[in-house]
């Protein structure tokens, strides 16, 4: 017995079948959807925004719908074009990741958004409305609320990354100095070869926090802003992973 999406039991038989209604539907659905997760990514000027998330979603629904068509036409079932789809969506999304000159991988979340948002134009297509919205809340919940569970997290584990500009090269050693008077460990320094002309000593640096007082009343931005102090500090910033 084939399993009914239970929101396409609530809409009627229409809507689990390839005619033009379904169509419409189902295309704007993906555009509204879709433009939910770009308004949000666009809100926050990351790389990819409004209009690139729209068409993601609509490559992918119209191929799922097409296959779909193409399936209940044919005996023999194939999704070639819903598979190929992805493999674009997810090149695509691939692409949208930029390196910084300070050696960050810059759209990452971006990145993922936009491949999710291939497969959920592929759940729509397919008329699997129930998932697509399940899917869709769990997704602008992760990308709205969990980056402040995230911060929150990550500016108190015992391990973290610097970018740290000192004004001249020679401060180095008072740098690793100060950090293991303050109970930090350094795992690893790399210099940071995009500023090589520009006059400054730039390093990104991992760090680890060894003193217990430390772990225990102090977070990475108090560090931070406690190292931002010192004379040959140019800047300072956490590096976000």
């Amino acid at each position: 017995m084939p399993i009914i999406d239970p929101i396409a039991r609530l809409l009627g038989a229409w809507s689990t079948q390839i005619n033009l209604p379904t169509i419409f539907f189902r295309l704007f659905l993906s555009v509204l959807l879709a433009a939910v997760i770009g308004w949000e990514r666009s809100n926050k000027r990351h790389s990819a925004g409004f209009r690139t998330f729209i068409l993601m979603s609509l490559a992918s629904t119209s191929a799922m719908m097409l296959d779909s068509f193409l399936n209940s036409t044919s005996e023999s079932k194939s999704y070639l074009l819903s598979a190929a789809a992805i493999i674009a969506v997810a090149i695509i999304s691939v692409n949208s990741m930029l390196f910084s000159s300070r050696n960050q991988i810059k759209g990452l979340t971006t990145s993922v958004g936009l491949w999710t948002s291939g497969i959920l134009g592929m759940t729509i297509g397919a008329g699997y409305y129930t998932v697509t919205l399940v899917a869709f809340t769990a997704l602008i919940c992760c990308l709205s609320f969990f980056p402040a569970i995230e911060a929150y997290f990550k500016n108190r584990s015992n391990h973290f990354e610097v970018h740290l500009e000192l004004i001249s090269r020679s401060y180095l050693q008072n740098f690793v100095t100060t950090i293991r008077k303050l109970g930090l460990v350094i795992d690893d320094i790399e210099l940071n070869p995009a500023y090589v002309n520009s006059g400054l000593s730039v390093y990104t640096i991992a760090i680890s926090i060894s003193s217990a007082e430390l772990k225990k009343y102090k977070t990475h931005t108090e560090i931070i802003e406690a190292l931002k102090t010192l004379d040959y500090v140019y800047h300072i910033e956490e590096m976000n992973g």
